[in-house]
């Protein structure tokens, strides 16, 4: 694995804070109804995204994911004012608008959703891996969901096939302590979600997601073994989110002293502590990053404020084509 430097802690303390930070910001324009619809938030999980991007190749691996999508492709490097301004529905934003917030998309980038219907995304992931193995490339492509979405059949339909095309698949559950409302302990008999690969044979095991180097390491050994040609492998990301399953959660099935213990194992408060520890930046330092933070945040707000919202006529030049009906004329390729 690349050797987590001290421009690497720097480097994830700078972009974790973003990424929560920038969800903040959302959280906030919600509550002032400039962005609409559900709003599902990533604080908490940042350690995932963070240990997984220093693992992957971006050059030639791939992402998709559920609907709590925001920060995961700005870490793929899709700029963050277009994000937003999706999240606004503005014609700026990654898909003109017509996303929202759990639709964020890039081909450019290789990050492929952003779904909606829990588990969607698991055979969709698969069948993209299948793709670069079909075609000889090397990539890997990275499949996130949540805990809720591993009590649904595709997945397990998607592990069958996985394993019988030996294909370059990373499964990763998310496993933030609940679906929706509803408690791991309350939907299987088997609260360890990663002993579910077992059933296919499959390496699996669970990750502590809180801390992004172990989150870097057991990645690091699943996209090696699939970008050698070893297969599948299904881990079980342990983490935990601090707010609500979506901006509409009242969050009546868990107690604020919960949600403390588990802030005091923060994966940010985690990073910046070894970086005072090992003297990587002095206060000073620090502070210029937040203050970095708080203008790239204010940045994206403004740019998504100012953009124009897209034209009605947008709607009609994506979703319908026919050669021979000449009467919807379409501008988008």
């Amino acid at each position: 694995m690349k050797k987590v430097t001290k421009e690497v802690y720097l480097n994830w303390y700078e972009e974790m804070l973003f990424w929560r930070k920038f969800e903040d910001k959302l959280a906030q324009v919600y509550i002032q109804q400039k962005v609409r619809g559900f709003l599902h938030l990533y604080n908490g999980q940042e350690a995932i995204l963070a240990g997984a991007l220093h693992a992957m190749d971006l050059t030639k691996d791939r992402m998709i994911t559920a609907y709590r999508n925001h920060v995961q492709p700005i870490g793929m490097g899709v700029d963050p004012k277009r994000v937003m301004a999706e999240l606004f529905g503005k014609g700026t934003g990654t898909s003109q608008g017509l996303g929202g917030s759990m639709h964020i998309f890039s081909k450019e980038h290789r990050f492929y959703g952003g779904h909606g219907i829990v588990g969607g995304q698991i055979p969709l992931g698969a069948g993209l891996a299948f793709a670069d193995k079909y075609s000889k490339r090397d990539s890997v492509t990275l499949t996130f969901m949540g805990d809720g979405a591993t009590r649904q059949g595709s997945l397990h339909e998607t592990f069958n096939l996985a394993m019988l095309w030996n294909l370059p698949v990373v499964f990763c559950v998310e496993n933030n302590g609940y679906a929706m409302g509803t408690s791991v302990e309350r939907t299987a008999n088997h609260p360890d979600i990663w002993k579910l690969g077992l059933g296919y044979e499959m390496p699996c095991g669970p990750v502590d997601a809180m801390n992004p180097v172990k989150v870097a390491e057991a990645m690091d050994e699943a996209i090696t073994r699939a970008r050698t040609g070893g297969g599948p492998t299904f881990l079980e990301l342990k983490t935990y989110r601090y707010r609500g399953h979506s901006m509409s959660d009242a969050q009546k099935y868990r107690t604020k002293e919960e949600v403390a213990e588990y802030q005091k194992i923060d994966p940010i408060t985690q990073v910046l502590d070894i970086i005072k520890e090992k003297k990587y930046a002095t206060d000073e330092e620090i502070a210029t990053i937040d203050k970095r933070v708080k203008e790239r945040v204010a940045e994206c707000q403004k740019f998504a404020e100012e953009s124009p919202f897209p034209e009605k006529s947008v709607m009609y030049d994506v979703v319908y084509e026919q050669d021979d009906y000449p009467f919807l004329p379409h501008k988008l390729q």
